[in-house]
Formats: structure tokens, sequence, C-alpha cells
């Protein structure tokens, strides 16, 4: 970790200012590592769509859910594994092996629960205070994805 991003990071920054104190990311289950981390992935993914150009919000978000859903969060981590350090790869695991009590409406239990250990390391690295680490692994994620085309339900719900 890079003693600037500590200092520099939107976690510490949001702490700071509204005067909460820090705890360290390994004390926080897998599931609220995750639900930090698909926050923070959908902010990254949004940003990218967005300054891809200005259109109706609908499009927009039509975009960014073809990144953000379980399958292609899966898809991703298949791409990323072999890049994950140690303590990365055990974060991973501990997402991916924790015992949700939801799953995703349109998602293999084991794509949920790779996307779940996916979104448990972005949230820990986040709140390492390591976005360079946690934009880099994202950047490679995004850039070896490809989306699958549209189903029936999808290209209907475009001309709506």
């Amino acid at each position: 970790m890079y003693d600037h991003e500590e200092t520099d990071s939107l976690d510490t920054r949001i702490r700071l200012k509204f005067g909460l104190e820090s705890q360290k990311p390994q004390l926080y289950s897998p599931l609220v590592l995750a639900y930090i981390g698909d926050g923070i992935y959908e902010l990254i993914i949004r940003t990218i769509v967005v300054a891809q150009g200005n259109r109706q919000v609908n499009k927009l978000h039509r975009q960014a859910s073809r990144y953000a859903k379980a399958q292609a969060q899966s898809e991703m981590m298949k791409t990323l594994l072999p890049l994950l350090a140690e303590e990365e790869r055990r974060i991973y695991m501990r997402g991916r092996n924790a015992k949700s009590h939801t799953t995703a409406k349109h998602a293999s239990v084991n794509d949920y629960r790779r996307a779940t250990g996916f979104e448990a390391l972005i949230g820990y690295l986040y709140l390492q205070g390591s976005m360079e680490r946690l934009l880099e692994l994202v950047k490679t994620a995004v850039e070896n994805y490809t989306p699958k085309e549209h189903t029936g339900m999808e290209a209907r719900n475009a001309y709506d």
C-alpha cells in the first residue's frame, strides 16, 4: 500500500468529514466487504460508461449492467485470479465462500458466489486505501471481458 493513498482515499475522507472511526478491513465480514465493494465497483463502471458519452439514462444503465451483473463479475474473476497476491486471494475466497441468505435472480449459484468474492475483494481494497491496485484490477477485468449479446428480453427493452 502506498502511504499517500491511505490519506487521500475516499473512505478516509468520508470518515474524517463525518467523524467516523476507522476499522481494519480484515475485521469486516466478507459480506460487508462485498456490500461496500458492490457500491465502489458500480461507481467505477458508471464513471466509465458516462465518460463514453452523454446518453439517455436508461441506455447508460443497460451498458453498466452488462459489467455489473454476477455472470460478468464471475467471468472477470477467471482473468484476475492468477494476478492476485496471497492476501487478495484469501479475501476473494472468504467472499466466495460466505454463506449469503440471498441469491441473484438471473445467475447460477456458482456465478453469484464468485461475484460475491469479486465484490469482497473490491471492498477490501477500497477500505484498505489501495485505490491504485483496485483500479488496476478493475481495468484488467473490464478490458479482458466481452459482454454477452443481448437476450431477447434485453433487446425488447432497448426499444421501450
